[in-house]
């Protein structure tokens, strides 16, 4: 038997110490969870120990996690990553059965057994363990950084501050639904402009190798002049059916290559500065992207994260490279008690407009529902150049695709009439 320490919330989030009994940590855990606490922190010795410095996970919880469908996630070792949609599942389900009032190990527990999702319940079993050794459930989520952003932990670490787990959960669902939705609809937009691109690339390529040459095979036998039209499409033609492997490869190299280049950090900063230049596409990146910032600052600032660590989370949130290193100078140049529009506002990169709204905020004290009310103005503005780019972008690549197959056929029609009348058909 041994004597641990443990640091606890009530359920009305106080904090409470305590000290209990137990042959080990496991025994310890659920020994203080049968008092009606929920585990923040467990440890041999007194109390302040504990306190004083984070627990790390004993060979047990190793084994436990390894026997619970996957590696420990070492230092070094890849970390597998869990869809955004599937975390946001997870964090349901969580959320949901902390406010039934089961207790947080035994919500991780019965996660672990009813997961569809092999990596959901492998990352389910590893938290519960590095609990069950004495981490809290920040830290334990923390050991899943490509699945947990940083926002998340800091989000979680607030909620076991004030004792509001579930409810710090809730707000984390309500952000990651909001993200995700923004995402849908990026991606919705695309759908019919890729459909139509796809299936008008399928009939060009079938009539170039397959409708053309036999044509040409006609009009050559013939031995007929034929018009500039063509000529030019069945030297098009023979071109692709004798080079089109190469060019296939070229453009294989090329897409390669350039996914490469904007993934190295001077050619993504490069490629995301040129994204804010496009006609209409930037519109809808820069109100996504100011959506984002106003409602991960909201959310941070609201749950008593400090301003600095604020911005800090949220430029590493951030999808593009240009408005994060923004948010990074802006950062090093407020300092506690100062306002941040001014500091966002001299870099000249996000819009008057936003940064009048975070001075309004300031003034007025509510700098949370001032960034609320921009998240929803720009969720506005996102909605709204969707639209106009999916009425846009619709007719013109329906026009681009019946001007090429235009091409084709009155290039063949062309040479048709011209055959028949010098045959005088």
């Amino acid at each position: 038997m041994a004597d641990f320490s443990y640091i606890a919330r009530d359920r009305e989030g106080t904090k409470v110490e305590g000290k209990v009994t137990a042959p080990d940590r496991r025994a310890a855990f659920a020994q203080v969870e049968r008092l009606g606490l929920m585990p923040v922190s467990l440890g041999e010795g007194t109390a302040a120990a504990v306190a004083g410095k984070a627990p790390k996970p004993d060979s047990a919880a190793k084994k436990n996690a390894a026997s619970a469908g996957g590696k420990f996630p070492g230092r070094g070792a890849r970390v597998p990553k869990l869809k955004l949609r599937d975390m946001l599942g997870l964090s349901r389900e969580i959320r949901d059965l902390l406010s039934s009032g089961m207790t947080l190990s035994d919500v991780l527990s019965t996660l672990a057994q009813h997961q569809s999702n092999p990596l959901a319940g492998q990352i389910v079993g590893a938290v519960r363990d590095r609990i069950i050794a004495g981490a809290s459930l920040s830290a334990a989520l923390g050991q899943w950084p490509t699945t947990f952003s940083p926002l998340y932990i800091a989000m979680i670490r607030s909620g076991e501050a004030s004792g509001d787990l579930s409810g710090v959960l809730d707000r984390v669902c309500l952000h990651y639904e909001r993200v995700m939705a923004a995402r849908e609809k990026v991606l919705q937009a695309m759908i019919y402009p890729m459909i139509i691109v796809g299936v008008g690339s399928v009939t060009i390529a079938f009539a170039m190798i397959f409708v053309v040459p036999r044509f040409a095979a006609t009009f050559k036998s013939l031995n007929a002049a034929l018009p500039l039209p063509t000529l030019m499409l069945i030297n098009g033609s023979n071109f692709l059916m004798h080079w089109g492997w190469l060019v296939l490869i070229l453009l294989v190299m090329g897409t390669v290559g350039f996914r490469r280049f904007i993934h190295a950090p001077k050619g993504e900063l490069w490629w995301h500065r040129q994204l804010l230049k496009m006609p209409i596409a930037r519109n809808i990146i820069a109100s996504d992207a100011y959506s984002q910032f106003a409602r991960t600052l909201g959310v941070l600032m609201s749950n008593g994260v400090p301003i600095l660590q604020a911005l800090s989370i949220v430029e590493e949130t951030m999808g593009n490279r240009v408005l994060a290193a923004e948010i990074h100078e802006a950062r090093s140049r407020v300092t506690d008690g100062t306002s941040i529009s001014g500091p966002l506002a001299a870099g000249k990169v996000f819009p008057p407009m936003l940064t009048q709204m975070l001075a309004v905020g300031e003034k007025t004290g509510d700098l949370s529902a001032a960034l609320g009310h921009i998240a929803r103005r720009y969720d506005e503005e996102l909605d709204r150049y969707i639209k106009i780019f999916t009425s846009m972008l619709e007719p013109i690549m329906i026009l681009v695709m019946a001007v090429v197959v235009g091409f084709i056929a009155v290039s063949l029609l062309m040479a048709v009439f011209s055959l028949t009348s010098a045959l005088k058909i």
